[in-house]
């Protein structure tokens, strides 16, 4: 698996807390906010499976606010590429 050198920009930053402070927000949604804001000003780490399949979940939900898909879509781009 390559990692991709990316990290959390501040402007998903700043919507993935906005989704962590929310009690409204779901789990899926916390988990791939909390997974979009550990790699804000960080060395480049790779999303998880578990918060991938969450940050997933939470841009498929109909229900899910612009800040949770900006959270979720922040996470997503920094999963790690799987070479065949």
């Amino acid at each position: 698996m390559a990692i991709r050198p990316e990290v959390t920009g501040k402007r998903a930053a700043t919507a993935a807390s906005k989704v962590l402070r929310s009690s409204d927000s779901s789990k899926s949604a916390k988990s791939a906010a909390g997974s979009a804001l550990s790699q804000h000003k960080a060395p480049p780490k790779v999303t998880s499976t578990k918060a991938a399949t969450a940050a997933s979940a939470a841009l498929r939900s109909a229900g899910s606010s612009k800040s949770t898909k900006t959270a979720a879509g922040s996470a997503l781009t920094q999963r790690a590429i799987q070479k065949k």
